[in-house]
């Protein structure tokens, strides 16, 4: 995998809809991109989009990003917002070398877009060792440490720096593995975890998929150990709400731009905003 290429500023889009800044570059060809707008101006003129700009792709473009059951690369080559929008009701899936797997839909992401992000690990353009993958091409995985002990698992978009934060999944499949690596970080060994607990924030995540530094830089696509799967059905604009993201304490208004995104009524949501739900109503 190779760095994301550069491409002049004038490649920037303005998404003036949610006041957010959209890093836009050509990736799956011009002809493409001008598909989806269509189709999005032709979901609001039938009252049927999300009112984002950034809704959910029709099934036609969908489809041509699945292959052998899996999302493959051209998937992963959306704008930053785009993507954490449409990671929402697909699966992850974890393979073990008994060749026992885990599975679990995301229901929860934020979006962090690079340089102009004054809360992203790459805000201004800067790119170190820790969080070059950032920087490398869309699906690459981003797996950093907190607190010196808690792994997060992000996934590189379009746009330089850019990349979306996997927060909580649904657990679908291999539950008890999940409780197994999970009771391994808890401190408090004593009380069971419920099936919505096990995966409820992206360091839990990344316990209960035994997702550690050694995933850093791998792709998505081709991984042998982890690939995401189609959803079972598909997210519509009206199921997901859109908010501010958890934890940031430092970056002026970034802290409060709405770039949490999340299934509405899942019990498996880290957090849940009810004020910003009945906006999103």
């Amino acid at each position: 995998m190779g760095p994301k290429k550069r491409r002049p500023v004038a490649a920037r889009l303005l998404e003036t809809r949610s006041g957010l800044c959209a890093e836009l570059k050509p990736g799956l060809g011009a002809e493409l991109e001008s598909g989806r707008r269509r189709q999005e101006e032709e979901e609001e003129e039938a009252g049927t989009g999300t009112g984002t700009g950034t809704g959910t792709v029709s099934s036609a473009y969908f489809t041509t990003q699945v292959a052998d059951g899996r999302l493959s690369a051209g998937f992963f080559n959306r704008p930053c917002v785009t993507l954490a929008k449409e990671f929402l009701g697909q699966v992850m899936v974890r393979k073990f070398p008994d060749g026992s797997e885990v599975k679990g839909r995301i229901v929860e992401t934020e979006a962090y877009l690079g340089g102009e992000d004054q809360a992203s690990h790459s805000r201004g353009g800067r790119q170190t060792p820790r969080n070059g993958a950032m920087f490398m091409a869309p699906g690459t995985m981003y797996v950093y440490q907190i607190y010196g002990v808690y792994f997060c698992l992000n996934v590189s978009s379009q746009g330089d720096g850019a990349a979306v934060l996997l927060r909580s999944l649904e657990p679908l499949q291999g539950l008890d593995a999940m409780r197994q690596f999970r009771s391994k970080r808890r401190k408090d060994t004593g009380k069971p975890l419920k099936d919505h607990e096990l995966c409820n924030g992206p360091s839990k995540l990344c316990q209960a998929l035994d997702i550690t530094k050694t995933f850093d830089r791998g792709d998505l696509a081709t991984g042998t150990e982890i690939w995401m799967e189609p959803g079972p059905g598909k997210i519509s604009g009206a199921d997901i709400v859109s908010t501010s993201r958890i934890g940031i304490g430092y970056a002026g208004e970034w802290v409060r731009k709405p770039l949490r995104f999340y299934i509405k009524g899942n019990k498996c949501v880290s957090v849940v905003d009810r004020k910003a739900e009945k906006v999103n109503d």
